[in-house]
């Protein structure tokens, strides 16, 4: 087999990643936007060894999983991977991506839950973060990045974002025109303006506007100021300065131009305050299931509650009531505020926050004579680590509750843990991001 070799093939499974998986000549072959089910021609692109990449040419026979896309520029932006598919045919792919990181990584045997189904599939999000540019003929645009690649794909409508965010991105973009400010671009890094950052309460409806720039000037200030007279939901601008040649959005120095430096929302009843730079679940009512799982595995009544990861405290502080005492921890200053504020707010005396990482935070409660019964990890992509293992396992806690966006290192730390004494015992998949690759999974580890 060779490049732009023309085959049939037939698509048996799909990735992790969401390409479909089918065989030829003995070669496994990968293709995005297939379905399971699907008879396909299909163009080759790359070969390796063992298996090799292709594109659809035509649909031979199409998946009885098929749907028609809803979205004109899916496949272009680097966002959705499954609105080719039923939502029926999601929830099945993702329970299956889970139970093969689990069975195939960790070599693990849990207990395997059914999946929590996300109730909204169009604007569950409460954040954005769009990038601008201008095209080829001047015009300024705003969208996503196209996969593995910083080329923005324009971006009109996300079916995923709440319409009130549309309005307000149209809205900078035409006032960014009349003022003049420029549009930052990656391969001159010349311009100014980089990222439009959007932060909505689900339920408050407050929300936080926050420019990312290369540098501060006045002209941004006349653009908060006119745009937060004309939506009122906007109770927080900032301008987030960020003048390095990098992937990260946000930068070190933030300024607060407009109203209040955070918005409030309820989650699990909790009325919570998010600064700009704070962690907080983007699917506010998915969180909510999420969480309730969290809880249900953690069993917090009358118990010492480690929260790990803790971001501004909403999963630890969804345990406050039943628990003995909420110990959380975080990396991030801002995200720790937050966390205290949020405690207070919500008259919950039984919580105290450390800005440490893991093994910090295991000598200064070794020092303090603080033995946690369960530890609750919520850890970004790359997961916990080796390493971080080792110290959350030295609390001796009678169970681990791992909360992971990133079902592939969640078996991978579980095996881990697993040669520490923690057996993993039960699993459930939570759909907070439909129509994406992505799932969230929550893990019940066992000692002994």
């Amino acid at each position: 087999m060779k490049k732009n070799d023309i085959i049939e093939l037939e698509i048996t499974s799909l990735t992790n990643e969401c390409s479909g998986v089918g065989k030829a000549d003995g070669m496994v072959v990968f293709v995005p936007f297939s379905a399971i089910g699907d008879k396909l021609e299909v163009r080759i692109l790359k070969v390796n060894k063992t298996y090799c990449y292709g594109k659809i040419e035509r649909i031979i026979t199409p998946s009885p999983d098929r749907v028609t896309p809803d979205c004109s520029i899916y496949g272009k932006c680097g966002g959705c991977s499954l609105r080719h598919i039923s939502y029926e045919a999601e929830l099945k792919a993702k329970a299956q991506f889970v139970t093969d990181a689990f069975t195939r990584i960790g070599g693990l045997t849990p207990e395997f839950l059914p999946i929590v189904a996300n109730d909204r599939l169009y604007g569950y999000r409460n954040k954005l973060q769009m990038p601008v540019g201008v095209d080829k003929e001047g015009n300024i645009i705003s969208g996503f990045y196209a996969t593995h690649s910083h080329r923005i794909v324009p971006c009109d409508n996300c079916l995923l974002q709440p319409e009130v965010f549309k309005s307000i991105t149209d809205r900078i973009k035409a006032l960014a025109k009349e003022l003049r400010i420029s549009l930052y671009n990656e391969e001159t890094r010349k311009g100014n303006l980089r990222h439009i950052y959007l932060r909505k309460g689900h339920y408050s409806g407050e929300i936080c506007l926050c420019l990312v720039v290369k540098n501060n000037e006045k002209k941004l200030k006349a653009l908060i100021d006119k745009i937060t007279s004309e939506y009122k939901e906007i109770v927080s601008a900032v301008i987030n300065v960020n003048p390095r040649d990098t992937n990260v959005i946000l930068g070190e120095e933030e300024i607060l131009i407009y109203g209040k430096p955070e918005i409030t929302d309820t989650m699990c009843g909790n009325k919570i305050s998010i600064a700009p730079k704070a962690f907080y679940q983007v699917n506010t009512p998915a969180a909510e299931k999420l969480y309730a799982k969290a809880k249900e595995f953690a069993e917090p009544n009358g118990k010492i509650v480690l929260d790990l990861y803790c971001g501004a405290g909403t999963i630890g502080l969804s345990m406050a009531k039943e628990s003995k005492k909420i110990i959380g921890v975080e990396i991030i200053p801002e995200a720790i505020e937050n966390a205290k504020k949020n405690a207070e707010a919500n008259g919950i005396e039984n919580a105290e926050f450390i800005c440490a990482d893991a093994g910090k935070a295991a000598k200064i409660l070794l020092e303090k004579g603080l033995k946690p019964d369960v530890v609750i990890v919520d850890p970004p992509r790359k997961g916990c680590g080796e390493e971080a293992v080792n110290y959350i396992a030295q609390f001796g806690a009678e169970r681990i509750v791992m909360v992971s966006c990133n079902a592939a290192t969640a078996a991978r730390d579980c095996g881990y843990f697993d040669s520490l004494g923690y057996k993993a015992t039960k699993v459930v998949p939570v759909d907070m991001f439909s129509r994406t690759a992505h799932v969230e999974t929550v893990v019940l580890l066992i000692k002994g």
